[in-house]
């Protein structure tokens, strides 16, 4: 098979996500989960009957119930939401030590029963992908103390809290900040975040008076990856453009005039430019504010 090269002037559409939300309990992670688009959550934590706007769930009672999840499962949804992902690791865990015994002591996984973990969990995530279902990873806070500074991170068990930073494309916090909820995706020095949609923190309403909030800001995400993609490809077939041109230009004169055009265009097209005239053996003159051929010896 050949290898499926994505060119430089090709964009790349983002269609789905995994974003991952976490906060300290009672902050109403799960009422915000619910205003995603067609959600389906998985309800590991057994807690979704607290949310006031609930939606369809699934009650975990074990990992069999959500090991093999089809597409023909999830032909009404468009989001999938795992509360908790720890509570996920939990009933993942138990299942392994069902399983392998010797993965497990005293109810805890072994050191390769951990490895066993993360590579299931990660493999079912990958899973959920395949789906082309959005996907949102709820998560509890945890604070830990670096002297008198609070460090907040996801509490989720083992390495696969490394995996879920890693498969998140965007990651936000919900926090209260003067009595207002704040759902912010940047990272500070002292708590972790993906804001690749460069949005700014944005408060949370009420469900009721905002019901596709989560659903919203999603697609906000969506929409500001795929105008990066296609802010690059016109970028970047205006560079192609640029070599095409200058691979023609023989002297000065061809390169000074289009000093000008180029001064309009990108510091990409103005390297590209002077690196031509380098090429050619010119040298920039400053007070002719042009390109000239060495004297002649």
């Amino acid at each position: 098979m050949a290898l499926r090269i994505i060119r430089s002037t090709d964009p790349i559409t983002v269609s789905r996500l995994n974003v991952c939300i976490y906060a300290a309990p009672g902050l109403g992670k799960t009422s915000i989960s619910f205003t995603a688009d067609k959600p389906l959550l998985l309800d590991f934590d057994r807690g979704a009957h607290r949310a006031a706007n609930r939606k369809e769930i699934v009650q975990v009672e074990s990992w069999e119930d959500v090991a093999g999840i089809k597409a023909s499962d999830l032909t009404d949804f468009n989001t999938i939401i795992v509360d908790t992902a720890g509570r996920a690791l939990d009933v993942l865990t138990a299942d392994i030590i069902r399983r392998n015994p010797k993965a497990g002591r005293g109810g805890a996984l072994t050191l390769q029963g951990y490895g066993t973990l993360k590579a299931e969990f990660v493999a079912w995530l990958k899973h959920l992908n395949s789906l082309g279902k959005d996907v949102v990873l709820i998560a509890h806070m945890d604070e830990q103390r670096n002297g008198d500074e609070i460090i907040e991170r996801l509490d989720v068990q083992g390495g696969s809290k490394g995996e879920i930073y890693k498969a998140a494309d965007a990651m936000g916090r919900l926090s209260i900040r003067d009595g207002r909820r704040i759902l912010n995706f940047s990272p500070t020095d002292a708590a972790f975040g993906k804001n690749p949609g460069q949005l700014e923190p944005l408060e949370v309403p009420h469900p009721e008076r905002e019901p596709n909030f989560l659903a919203d800001v999603i697609q906000q995400i969506k929409d500001r990856l795929n105008a990066m993609t296609e802010e690059q490809r016109e970028a970047q077939a205006v560079l192609e453009k640029w070599r095409e041109t200058l691979a023609d230009v023989e002297d000065a004169a061809g390169i000074n005039a289009l000093i000008e055009s180029a001064k309009e265009s990108s510091r990409a097209v103005q390297v590209l430019l002077n690196d031509r005239a380098s090429a050619l053996g010119l040298t920039f003159d400053k007070k002719a504010s042009e390109y000239v051929a060495p004297k002649a010896a």
